[in-house]
């Protein structure tokens, strides 16, 4: 994940895509996802060609939705030094069921 300096006044940043894709662990199906990123910065901004390529990074890997939200976080946490980052992962519906995992980072 890329950054650049925040600009003056920047409070909160909020990126959302809807282009993302997962493999299920279970089965090996495809999950389709909108991720949600909202983050207080410090210093730095995520650049947002550099998150869709990390985002569009899952599209062959085996993650559960809540693993997929912390591991976001995380990465969005270690990459920009915001004072709190908030990840939601919108799986569309399968089986029936739509899950939202949400995960939060707050710095110490």
């Amino acid at each position: 994940l890329d950054t650049f300096p925040k600009p003056e006044g920047v409070e909160t940043v909020i990126m959302e895509s809807d282009e993302v894709t997962s493999l299920c662990p279970v089965t090996g199906q495809p999950d389709w996802e909108t991720v949600t990123i909202e983050y207080a910065p410090d210093e730095a901004c995520i650049e947002s060609k550099s998150l869709k390529l990390y985002l569009w990074s899952f599209r062959e890997e085996g993650a559960f939705c809540e693993a997929l939200a912390t591991q976001i976080a995380n990465d969005v946490a270690a990459a920009c030094q915001p004072f709190w980052v908030t990840v939601t992962v919108t799986q569309k519906p399968r089986g029936g069921i739509k899950l939202v995992a949400k995960a939060r980072v707050n710095r110490d």
